[in-house]
């Protein structure tokens, strides 16, 4: 099983940064009706044979990240729940509005590489503020925020229930990620920048 911390690298390595993404996202389905669909997700998704590739395949038509680490069970687990949710808009019926699958692929690395590694995903079946913290975290990274809310709200409802956050430890680790990873990318934007500028003189 990998470490924590080993998979919040991950994650961070691949997203766009919070403040990006609440600043992108729009009115979804209502709290209330992902939850419940959550709740019901088939025995056959959190079976430890599933192939979370092969299920990526058959939801979303191309890969998730979080294919590469499913030998933990929780990043599996995690990964299943949140194809289950996207599946479900053909297999049950589609939420209201209909999630956006442009961002699908985040939704589920978000939940695998980012949420289960910090609390049980089992426990968001069992536990209504976990499902509560999964739920509105799953939204956000399909750009939404819930229904009957403001993205100020929501992003803030969503912080109080940051499982993350109330682990010294890792929020520490998780928060020096970040770090590194908004360095990286200042660099490699100043590095297009001096490419682009060589070429255009040229």
């Amino acid at each position: 099983m990998a470490e924590a911390g080993e998979l919040l690298e991950v994650w961070v390595s691949m997203a766009q940064s919070d403040d990006a993404t609440w600043a992108a996202a729009r009115p979804g389905p209502s709290l209330a009706a992902v939850a419940a669909r959550l709740s019901s997700v088939p025995r056959a998704f959190l079976d430890d044979r599933v192939s979370i590739q092969a299920l990526a395949g058959d939801v979303l038509g191309r890969p998730v990240v979080a294919a590469s680490y499913a030998q933990d069970r929780r990043v599996r687990q995690g990964a299943a729940l949140a194809l289950w949710l996207l599946a479900s808009e053909t297999t049950v019926e589609p939420f209201d509005p209909p999630l956006q699958y442009a961002t699908g692929t985040s939704a589920v690395d978000v939940l695998a590489l980012r949420l289960a590694p910090v609390t049980d995903p089992l426990e968001w079946l069992s536990d209504d503020e976990r499902r509560e913290e999964a739920v509105r975290m799953f939204l956000l990274w399909c750009g939404h925020f819930p229904a009957g809310e403001d993205a100020a709200t929501a992003r803030s409802l969503l912080e109080a229930r940051d499982s993350l956050r109330r682990n010294g430890a890792l929020a520490e680790a998780y928060a020096a990620h970040r770090h590194r990873a908004e360095i990286a990318r200042r660099l490699n934007e100043a590095r297009a920048r001096e490419a682009a500028a060589r070429y255009s003189s040229e």
